[in-house]
């Protein structure tokens, strides 16, 4: 498969040398289509002391259609569902703006780069977008609840 080259490049590429704050691992070496990456929240920012797990599934017709990257660990984010899919609306993930030239290193940094700006104007969660706008002090609280339930690497409250 031609693309099986290209996932083992770029898989070593992010083990290597990856993006400032995430760790990227393929958990069953036999399946080099899906990755998971671990992400640490970003300092300053209100996900701050979080670790968030991401799945990444790659196509087999990866680099030619977009990977599907998820968040496994639950976050209260405009761009991500609010949910156990954790869906990202992010540009680049987008078929429509998918290039086989962009590489998942690239991916995971505009991820990271979410946490730090979330993009409330094209939101998977209308009102977690509203409450970023309008209540900004209130998202940055209802965050931090969830960095610490979910996020925080302590038990989650049941």
């Amino acid at each position: 498969m031609a693309s099986t080259k290209r996932i083992t490049k770029e898989l070593a590429e992010c083990t290597e040398s990856p993006p400032d704050g995430i760790t990227v691992s393929c958990p069953n070496e036999g399946d080099i289509h899906n990755w998971t990456a671990v992400l640490a929240g970003p300092q300053g920012s209100a996900y701050q002391g979080g670790t968030f797990t991401l799945k990444i599934k790659l196509p087999a017709d990866y680099p030619f259609k977009a990977p599907q990257v998820s968040f496994a660990t639950r976050i209260y984010h405009p761009n991500v569902t609010n949910d156990q899919t954790g869906a990202i609306c992010l540009s680049v993930l987008k078929s429509e703006n998918w290039k086989p030239a962009s590489r998942i290193k690239g991916v995971l940094e505009a991820v990271r780069q979410l946490l730090v700006e979330p993009n409330p104007d094209d939101p998977l969660e209308a009102r977690i977008a509203d409450e970023y706008r309008q209540q900004h002090d209130e998202f940055v609280k209802n965050a931090k609840t969830y960095v610490e339930r979910y996020a925080s690497g302590k038990a989650s409250p049941a």
